[in-house]
């Protein structure tokens, strides 16, 4: 693996990770109803870690001299994750939580085996970190799907 490629990985995670953000706030005031309270929570919490991973990326791609993209540089691809048109359907936000820490699992381990590839050790351990993370969520939200009351 290249540093370019290194580098292209990071941006393309700070986007996601900035996504997840916009669509996890979007669906925390969006959801309504008894069973959405718990998720909610967990959308909330999680918003602040995901800006705490955007921000790690972010500060990586500067160590590599290389900057983060604004917002013209974003391109939407968390189709999954957009609010219910029916606000009581947190099933559909539980199953674009668990789609999108998908993706994120697969891109840190992308970029944990490019950096060992490449023989950076900080983009690696930035890449363990945030991996841990995101499997977390994932668990948590498994389990809200093994919970929820199936219609």
């Amino acid at each position: 693996m290249t540093n370019d490629e290194i580098k292209d990985l990071l941006t393309e995670a700070y986007v996601d990770e900035l996504e997840t953000v916009m669509n996890y706030l979007t669906n925390a005031i969006v959801l309504d109803g008894i069973h959405a309270e718990e998720v909610k929570e967990s959308l909330e919490e999680d918003i602040q870690e995901e800006l705490d991973h955007a921000r790690m990326l972010g500060e990586r791609l500067k160590q590599l001299d290389e900057s983060p993209p604004g917002s013209e540089g974003f391109e939407a691809n968390q189709h999954s994750l957009q609010p219910p048109e029916d606000t009581t359907d947190v099933q559909s936000v539980i199953e674009g939580v668990l789609e999108a820490e998908n993706d994120a699992i697969e891109t840190y381990r992308s970029l944990h085996e490019a950096a060992s590839e490449a023989s950076d050790p900080v983009t690696e351990d930035v890449a363990v970190t945030i991996l841990a993370d995101e499997e977390a969520h994932h668990t948590e939200f498994r389990g809200f799907q093994k919970e929820f009351p199936q219609d």
